[in-house]
């Protein structure tokens, strides 16, 4: 088993060496900029490496870019396997970023609380307290009510 540095190390090598072949070295009209690598988890044992992406574009270009990168996959492991010199080159897994969407859901859960904020906020915009203006008792204030 190799360490938890070498495993980042590794990865973040692959990272860098995929999306540089995406960009210059694979030919595949789909794919190139509309691809973006986003992270790279590597096994303990170095031998899988799972590379997330996402694509800029609808569901159609994501399926597109998927396929290509499924074409391009062994290419771009000779090209990891040549830049790492290690002996044994990592499988790569290639897995949609579900990070945009995530994003997206809380963007709009954030702007649904802002919303309910500012009608409470307008709600309760002429309203008074229950009780006095001040609640809070005062040393003073136990002497009048005894006399």
């Amino acid at each position: 088993m190799a360490d938890n540095a070498r495993a980042k190390k590794l990865a973040d090598l692959i990272r860098e060496v995929v999306a540089e072949k995406l960009l210059r070295g694979v030919k595949d009209p789909r794919l190139g900029t509309h691809v973006t690598i986003t992270d790279t988890r590597v096994t303990g044992d170095l031998r899988e490496a799972t590379v997330f992406y996402t694509v800029y574009g609808d569901d159609e270009e994501r399926a597109a870019a998927a396929a290509g990168l499924e074409s391009a996959k062994g290419v771009l492991r000779s090209a990891v396997g040549s830049a790492a010199g290690t002996k044994f080159t990592p499988t790569l897994t290639f897995i949609a970023d579900a990070l945009p969407e995530n994003a997206k859901t809380i963007e709009d859960l954030l702007n649904k609380a802002r919303a309910s904020d500012a009608a409470v906020r307008e709600v309760s915009s002429g309203a008074k307290f229950a009780g006095d203006a001040d609640p809070y008792k005062k040393p003073g204030d136990e002497d009048d009510a005894t006399a």
